[in-house]
């Protein structure tokens, strides 16, 4: 699940209370239709009709005290782009004027935002989380699941603790598992290292799109459909490729009338190889497409750098599993509308040791830490919480992420690397992505809880300083904690995997949170008209890179 990231916001229109029974009926009797079966008896995979936060979908960053002005919710709420044939309806830029919580979730139920760590984060020393983050919980977790027999996915990519082991330049997986990496520049803000998780993620298409005509393994095939899919995704009419046989490939891809190589591609009516008959939809996905996201612990090198630790706080997993057409997912978004207008509330198809599916034809599946810090598969409820960004919200592109955002062509191919990676704009902007970002929420963070980055870029007068923030380099230099906010974050997080309270938040909070509401007053608009602002999750890197 990615990618991507779990990010702002989710919102649902007001439960009046006296329908708060219908709504829990409601959601009791469509899911109780599909239970679990067969979960492993070491692991709660328990289908539960009720939930101690029956709005977890709502992730902690939309209680964010705004003050009016400050706004992050631009991240993920956005209006629909007319013209571009998008499927995402979700059409939802005006949810940042207004709390349309249902009256559950005007209540916070993430209390480990109030959580004063301090104590707890000075009893674990620099030696005990400096090993502890470069420990192998991945490599264990694959043992353990093909022993108890579990009938889930189960991680099928090797060496992932050693990125350099696991992928060639090209973000090809070396262990003939056929995932992808690629390059992309991270979600504002949860993703960001300075708030204290890493991240990376794979791409594996279908395996007819891995082959030529004749049924045969061909990687020129699969990174020219990967390529398309590519351009698909993004809009494009065509994108910068590694440069490609076409005489393997079996088609004109530059379309220069001749079989020669070709460095660009031109977007094709369908898909190449074994996957001919596949039309290429704009901004939709394939069915059987498949992303690999690993979140992780920050780990400092003797030099000071930071890069991703070997230990995994989360190993998340979707698949597209079932294609519906933009006509149909148009419906989908209207039928939650309505659901949301007569005062229900969310739900998810929940299926034990499968995961959940989440209504768009997506499969989420995760693994996350136990109180020893062996990885587990995410029960019920911590699932229920991926829905919040992995469904209806007006950001997504297919209900993912970090493919859209992937450095263009050639470029993007290869593991996850903020060094040298510029600060694109979103499209339809000319300022750094990043960098508007500080602007517009006023800190590092949703919460303007990050100390480290205002000292680092923002003046004494409150806003962005354009002059140090014009000497950053690269995505790096602009989101990297210093080697002592790493452990200080790492710390934090481990006393959450030693609660196991991921039910009351995941961020790692170093003191309690002072720019967050504990409760909302929906009467009290979330922004002034002033400052609410269009986004887009497609950033426009023609002013980062040369054509």
């Amino acid at each position: 699940m990615i990618p991507t990231p779990l990010l702002p916001c989710r919102s649902r229109h007001r439960l009046p209370r006296l329908l708060w029974g219908m709504a829990s009926l409601a959601l009791s009797t469509n899911l109780a239709a599909a239970p679990p079966t067969g979960a492993l008896p070491d692991w709660d995979l328990a289908y539960r009709p009720r939930f101690t936060n029956p709005e977890a979908v709502i992730p902690p960053q939309c209680y964010t005290r705004t003050e009016g002005r400050f706004n992050p919710c631009y991240t993920c709420h956005q209006a629909e782009v007319s013209g571009e044939g998008r499927a995402n309806l979700m059409d939802d830029g005006h949810l940042q004027g207004a709390y349309s919580f249902s009256d559950i979730g005007l209540h916070n139920h993430w209390t480990n935002l109030f959580v004063d760590r301090r104590a707890a984060v000075a009893a674990i020393s620099d030696a005990q989380i400096r090993a502890y983050v470069t420990q192998d919980n991945y490599t264990p977790l694959i043992r353990t699941l093909r022993a108890q027999g579990f009938r889930g996915w189960i991680p099928d990519l090797a060496d992932l603790t050693n990125p350099a082991r696991a992928f060639d330049a090209h973000g090809r997986a070396r262990d003939g598992s056929d995932w992808v990496a690629f390059q992309y520049q991270p979600l504002p803000s949860t993703f960001w290292p300075t708030n204290g998780s890493i991240d990376d993620v794979m791409i594996r298409l279908p395996p007819a799109f891995r082959q030529n005509a004749a049924g045969e393994p061909a990687w020129p095939v699969y990174l020219a459909n990967l390529s398309i899919l590519e351009a698909a995704i993004k809009g494009l009419a065509g994108i910068e490729t590694p440069p490609l046989d076409e005489r393997a490939v079996g088609a004109d891809l530059d379309g220069d009338g001749r079989l020669s190589s070709a460095t660009r591609l031109r977007r094709p009516d369908h898909y190449l190889g074994g996957a001919r008959d596949v039309p290429v939809v704009s901004f939709l996905y394939p069915v059987g497409t498949e992303f690999l996201h690993t979140v992780r612990y920050l780990d400092a090198d003797a030099a000071g750098g930071i890069h991703a630790a070997a230990r995994m706080k989360e190993v998340r997993y979707l698949r597209k599993e079932r294609w519906l057409d933009k006509a149909t997912l148009g419906a989908f978004y209207d039928k939650e509308a309505w659901e949301k207008q007569q005062g229900f509330l969310p739900q998810i198809g929940w299926q034990g040791e499968r995961g959940a599916v989440n209504g768009f034809g997506w499969r989420l599946l995760g693994f996350i830490e136990d109180a020893r810090g062996h990885l587990r598969p995410q029960n019920h409820e911590e699932t229920f919480f991926c829905k919040g960004c992995h469904t209806s919200i007006g950001a997504t592109i297919d209900q993912t992420f970090a493919f859209p955002r992937k450095l263009p062509g050639v470029r993007g191919w290869g593991y996850q690397n903020l060094r040298g990676m510029p600060d694109a704009p979103m499209r339809g902007e000319t300022e750094g992505e990043i960098r508007q970002y500080l602007r517009r929420v006023g800190g590092g963070d949703e919460f303007r809880a990050n100390a480290e980055m205002r000292a680092r870029w923002f003046g004494v007068d409150g806003q962005p300083d354009a002059v140090r923030l014009a000497q950053a380099k690269d995505v790096y230099t602009l989101i990297a904690p210093s080697p002592e906010r790493a452990l200080q974050l790492n710390k934090a997080y481990l006393t959450i995997v030693r609660e196991q309270s991921f039910l009351r938040g995941r961020d790692a909070t170093l003191v309690p949170a002072t720019h967050v509401y504990r409760e909302i007053d929906p009467h009290v608009p979330p922004l002034a008209s002033e400052y609410r602002v269009q986004g887009s999750l497609l950033l426009d890197w023609s002013h980062t890179f040369a054509p």
